[in-house]
């Protein structure tokens, strides 16, 4: 039993196959139309066996039931984010400062002038991601003299989305940036009237430049990759996620880099689900690394914790886009004919695949391969596939994405880029950037995620509050009501929405008996908040396939005992990630509550009138004649 006070549970006499934990007391959004709301659920070997009212699951309390009182708070099913590097970032995670969170560009040179101090010599502080300079009080980003003085010794990367670093002195030298050294393909080296390096680096438009210089940075060895992986995915459970659609990307190697997640889940130490992609890491080779994983490993290998998903988000280097909206729209060049030998090698082969595109431009070269391929029967298939990002998608093309059997994965890259997209393309193409509705419309499977972690921060209730407000995090205001999305709906995208995305949504996403037992209680309600709150909504509890996999506020202490943060100078030890600030409105869990109780209400009455025992209501008769008619 659990150690919290459940009073008037007792499991049930001689009962044998007990639930292995009951969660009752809550108020429980299932997700699933015929039964939309429950206060209780019982769980026994991962799948949940019963949901409905306390007394319908007391039933399943045996003696050694874990009973949990949720204590009246809202649980919905766990998060699933359709588009997350979270292998790439486990591996790094204890080695960045997360600047995701922080309110003002004092604190953050506070936080980085304090992580110089605790540095070792040859160890980089790297900011990698996650934040935006419209999130500061300051709005504005830090400067490499402000770097300089905050950490004079230790080498300071401060990568600013995909579109721009910032190095202090010992990290330009730690770089091997001089004078001499050139500007690569697509980047600019920033440099002083006399030449050398000032410290900043710019995306124009490739993000190479970025990522090959952190890639100079020390990493870990093979057993503090572990130990990172495992406090990332409990940094992601805090905010209610229990899977993940690892979208693979740059610099992450199939095998090597994937060797950490795959013997975590040998040893049963995942706490989210992953759905992984593979990526061709090098221009060039990218049809015989295809060609090789096609011969040796199939979509759906694995299990429920760890199966390969498909290719992507890039299948041949020279068919991609970039998203820098601070740079113009890149123009690619011939690219259709690699692109459609590796297309046509996986779908024959039936692997599924997704695509990084983030221009209508690129869309429609991809969809005319596609089409190609269709009149030789590939279009629809078996195999599934989808764009990823799709901000200026038309609707021309979501017609040809919805004939050809296609999906989409959208992120909230306009909670971070929203103010650049705008100052360069206008307020009125931004409100169609992303366009939800018309996807929506088209009725394409359609998922939600971050692309975290080295652009929007992995924080999925940043995402949701993007969804459902359409503000950007310096709380600019992009689209107009009729263009958002209801809570309801942008919480279906981060659940079954995922699942769908991996084929998995007829056993997660909705909690109901024979499905995993994936589920999350909030801080606080989700569909009662002010939406500028929705931000700062965390878990207190995280379940996945049974397993108490984070706790927190009441039930402290019930999750699962991690392995201590190595190496003990990592910035994680001190700051911790997600920088989690008050919420807006003051007195928020009253409202909460008070907002309940006022929907309970409604809801009862409506019942009532349902069954003719109230009648409906009528206006109130004033009490005042000054406020009569």
């Amino acid at each position: 039993m659990s150690t919290m006070p459940v009073g008037g549970v007792t499991p049930v006499a001689g009962a044998t196959g007990g639930a292995d934990v009951v969660l009752r007391n809550a108020r429980i959004h299932t997700g699933a139309p015929s039964r939309p709301a429950a206060t209780a659920l019982a769980v026994r070997a991962g799948r949940i066996t019963a949901v409905g009212d306390d007394a319908e699951v007391a039933s399943h309390v045996g003696s050694r039931t874990r009973v949990v009182d949720a204590l009246g708070r809202r649980v919905v099913p766990g998060l699933n984010d359709s588009h997350l590097h979270v292998i790439r970032g486990g591996l790094n995670y204890v080695l960045e400062l997360r600047w995701d969170g922080v309110p003002s560009l004092r604190q953050a040179l506070a936080m980085l002038r304090e992580q110089a101090g605790r540095t070792p010599k040859g160890q980089w502080i790297r900011v990698v991601g996650g934040w935006s300079a419209e999130q500061f009080a300051e709005r504005r980003m830090p400067t490499p003299a402000e770097l300089n003085e905050a950490a004079p010794d230790t080498p300071v990367f401060v990568l600013h989305l995909y579109q721009s670093a910032i190095l202090n002195r010992a990290a330009v030298h730690a770089a091997g940036f001089t004078r001499d050294t050139p500007n690569p393909r697509g980047g600019q080296i920033v440099r002083n009237r006399d030449g050398r390096p000032n410290g900043m680096l710019l995306a124009a438009p490739s993000a190479l430049i970025l990522y090959s210089t952190l890639a100079a940075a020390p990493t870990l060895d093979a057993a503090d990759r572990k130990v990172s992986t495992r406090h990332f995915l409990r940094e992601l459970n805090r905010f209610g996620l229990t899977s993940a659609v690892d979208a693979a990307g740059g610099f992450q190697s199939f095998p090597d880099n994937y060797a950490t997640v795959i013997e975590l889940a040998r040893d049963r130490e995942l706490s989210v689900r992953i759905g992984y992609h593979l990526f061709p890491q090098t221009a060039g080779q990218e049809l015989a690394d295809l060609t090789r994983w096609v011969q040796s490993v199939r979509p759906g290998d694995g299990d429920e914790w760890l199966r390969l998903n498909g290719a992507g988000e890039n299948l041949t280097w020279a068919a991609a886009d970039f998203e820098n909206f601070s740079e113009p729209r890149p123009e690619l060049g011939s690219c259709e004919g690699e692109f459609e030998k590796a297309v046509r090698l996986l779908l024959e082969h039936g692997w599924g695949f997704r695509l990084h595109a983030t221009y209508d431009e690129t869309i429609q070269r991809d969809l005319a391969v596609f089409e190609k391929l269709a009149s030789e029967g590939h279009f629809p298939g078996g195999s599934r596939w989808l764009f990823d990002h799709a901000e200026t998608v038309t609707p021309a093309s979501l017609e040809r994405i919805a004939a050809l059997g296609g999906a989409i994965s959208v992120q909230n890259r306009m909670s971070f880029q929203g103010q650049a997209f705008t100052e360069r393309y206008g307020p009125q193409a931004a409100v169609h950037t992303p366009p939800l509705k018309e996807m929506l419309a088209c009725r394409i499977p359609l998922a939600a995620g971050t692309d975290a972690t080295r652009v929007s921060s992995y924080n999925p209730w940043v995402a949701l509050h993007w969804l459902v407000t359409g503000r950007t995090v310096g709380d600019l205001a992009l689209y107009p009501p009729d263009r958002l999305v209801s809570r309801e709906r942008a919480l279906e995208l981060y659940t079954r929405g995922g699942a769908r995305i991996t084929g998995e949504d007829d056993v997660k996403g909705v909690l109901k008996e024979g499905w995993y037992a994936d589920f999350t209680v909030l801080s606080h309600d989700f569909f009662a908040v002010p939406p500028q709150d929705i931000a700062h909504i965390e878990a207190v509890l995280t379940v996945v396939g049974g397993r108490i996999v984070y706790a927190a506020a009441e039930h402290e202490g019930l999750d699962e005992a991690l392995p201590p943060l190595s190496p003990s100078w990592s910035p994680v030890a001190r700051f911790g990630g997600y920088q989690a600030s008050p919420l807006p409105s003051a007195g928020a869990r009253q409202a909460d509550l008070l907002a309940e109780a006022v929907a309970e209400g409604e809801q009862h009455r409506q019942w009532r009138v349902a069954r003719g025992l109230a009648a409906p209501e009528q206006p109130p008769a004033a009490l005042d004649p000054c406020f009569g008619p």
